[in-house]
């Protein structure tokens, strides 16, 4: 990896699980310090959540995203003691908000506290404003937004939500609207169409309730210039800006993630190796769908071991 040009991904929701994070802290003390200011940024031990469980606990939104985060945190408390050449990093709708605190823009604590309370607010949107999502596999992009204009009505919508790879899309909206275009994309070719188990429509007008409350915490933070460019979820250009990132951040709530075009802007920036800095694989997995020149670029680096490998002898 000496002299390669670095991108970092950060994952998102749906990659916890129950002791992630634990042997990094049993092995690293600057990742054991990460946990313990967790605990103690939030007032309750988010680490023994996420060690210890119970599974359902720590699947629930507003835990989910402090872990995901922490667990990333961890990670870069350790590979930022290494010489890595880092050109740019992107995150997985709450991803990104570990990317801008790995680039300084966020102290690990405004950031943990900001995702609690991003989690709280997307839990009460869905709430307020029940909806579901589900994954479509097999269909164009474009042939997916014109099912979800055509399966949506005045008062029940359905929108893209994630473009996450070539052929691979998450649509999200009112559950209605979500059932009606179900049927709607397997007739226009889909191979699958699986419902997700969300508490809310991610990624959608239907979160347009949680805005005002992101923006305030948002505001309330120090947030500082990015140290490396983050390239957005929500327009796949990358952004160096304090106050782009902050208007950006807010829009993602209901704006979809535009991670295939995220990854090929990377590339363009010149990214030859990918770290996914965190829980599990899922977007390391993703990039030789995305673009052949990332295939076989990606490394995932959430374990002690993976981080060993990686910082002990150069390569992957």
């Amino acid at each position: 990896m000496a002299g390669e040009r670095i991108a970092l991904l950060f994952p998102g929701q749906g990659s916890q699980a129950v002791g992630m994070g634990q042997e990094l802290a049993e092995r690293f003390p600057a990742a054991r310090a990460v946990f313990e200011q967790a605990d103690e940024a939030l007032g309750f031990p988010l680490s023994r959540l996420m060690w210890e469980g119970p599974a359902e606990e720590l699947t629930l939104t507003a835990n989910a995203q402090p872990a995901l985060l922490t667990h990333s945190a961890a990670v870069w408390a350790v590979l930022k003691e290494a010489d890595l050449d880092v050109v740019c990093a992107a995150g997985h709708s709450l991803g990104e908000f570990s990317a801008y605190h790995a680039a300084g823009s966020m102290s690990f604590a405004d950031a943990v506290r900001t995702v609690r309370r991003r989690g709280e607010l997307m839990l009460e949107g869905g709430n307020a404003r029940p909806g579901t999502m589900a994954a479509v596999l097999g269909l164009d992009d474009e042939v997916v937004e014109g099912v979800c204009r055509e399966a949506s009505t005045d008062d029940s919508v359905v929108v893209p939500a994630n473009f996450n790879t070539p052929g691979q899309v998450v649509i999200s909206g009112d559950v209605s609207a979500v059932e009606r275009a179900g049927p709607m994309l397997v007739s226009a070719g889909a191979k699958k169409v699986q419902p997700l188990t969300v508490s809310g429509a991610f990624h959608s007008p239907l979160m347009r309730v949680a805005e005002g409350g992101l923006q305030a915490q948002l505001d309330a933070i120090e947030f500082r210039d990015p140290a490396f460019a983050v390239v957005s979820n929500v327009t796949a250009h990358a952004v160096t800006e304090a106050a782009e990132a902050r208007t950006l951040l807010v829009d993602q709530l209901t704006s979809p993630v535009r991670w295939t075009q995220s990854v090929q802007t990377m590339l363009q920036m010149g990214a030859e190796r990918f770290l996914e800095v965190g829980a599990g694989k899922v977007l390391t997995s993703m990039l030789k769908r995305i673009d052949r020149a990332a295939e076989g670029r990606g490394v995932a680096v959430g374990t002690a071991d993976a981080i060993e490998k990686l910082m002990g002898n150069g390569s992957a």
